[in-house]
């Protein structure tokens, strides 16, 4: 066989050889469901919200919007929060709060490289205090911050949990936003993640978790105790500085300023 023979033949194996791996992980891929058992999208289960007043969903929902990197989802989440609390503005001069608008006017320059691509995300305290700095940042000085962080899955922890989410339903004048394990929720991506909480539906006991990771998820429904165990769960050691981290629930209600 000749050297042009030799290396065409050598050539076409090789790109066989990647097309069968490619066509076998994408076959995987294909037929790997995009919600796990403990998510279901929220087009699959409507009958909570045309059957309650459901206030925290109607308050996000318009403001809802998706992440921009892949790790600015504190951005877009706290985003949300301060435009269903600021609610739609009376001026058309008034804007609506951006990711981008929000760096800016918080001026942190380490939570901007924190979320920009390839970023490390924030850890639970980071978040908070971002809350924190956004809410004085938008003049929302009326508003006060609670934080339930559950050091394990434990059922005194799940009875808190939703005593939270009840009370949180009751009402569009607070919202929640979750640090949360996203994998256990979805069955996919094993990470530190954070959302809105849209709702609660206490009779199946399970919460509305308004993803903001847009790319990928809609809104889905998930178990109050699966919930819980996705804040509980560390965040593995490829993560760095989040390595360990755990989550919870950062409440923004009505009240003095802290």
């Amino acid at each position: 066989m000749n050297r042009a023979a030799h290396v065409w033949r050598r050539t076409a194996l090789l790109v066989a050889s990647a097309s069968l791996i490619w066509a076998t992980a994408a076959l995987a891929f294909d037929d790997k469901p995009k919600f796990g058992p403990d998510a279901i999208p929220i087009e699959r289960a409507t009958d909570y919200l045309r059957t309650h007043p459901a206030p925290d969903y109607w308050a996000i929902s318009p403001f809802y919007i998706p992440q921009e990197t892949d790790s600015d989802c504190s951005v877009a989440s706290i985003a949300t929060l301060l435009n269903a609390l600021r609610g739609v503005p009376e001026r058309a001069d008034n804007d609506l709060v951006t990711p981008r608008a929000l760096l800016s006017a918080v001026g942190s320059r380490r939570w901007k490289a924190e979320t920009a691509w390839k970023g490390v995300g924030v850890t639970f305290a980071e978040f908070k205090n971002a809350i924190a700095l956004s809410l004085r940042k938008y003049h929302l000085d009326n508003y006060r911050i609670e934080v339930f962080q559950p050091a394990d899955a434990l059922g005194v922890n799940l009875s808190r949990l939703q005593t939270i989410l009840a009370e949180n339903e009751r009402s569009d004048a607070d919202i929640a936003l979750a640090y949360f394990n996203q994998g256990v929720l979805t069955g996919d991506w094993d990470g530190p993640h954070i959302s809105p909480i849209g709702a609660y539906d206490a009779d199946k006991d399970r919460v509305l978790i308004m993803d903001v990771d847009r790319r990928y998820y809609v809104p889905y429904w998930s178990p109050a105790a699966k919930f819980l165990q996705s804040m509980t769960k560390p965040a593995p050691r490829r993560f760095g500085p989040l390595a360990g981290e755990t989550g919870g629930i950062v409440w923004v209600r009505p009240g003095k300023f802290q």
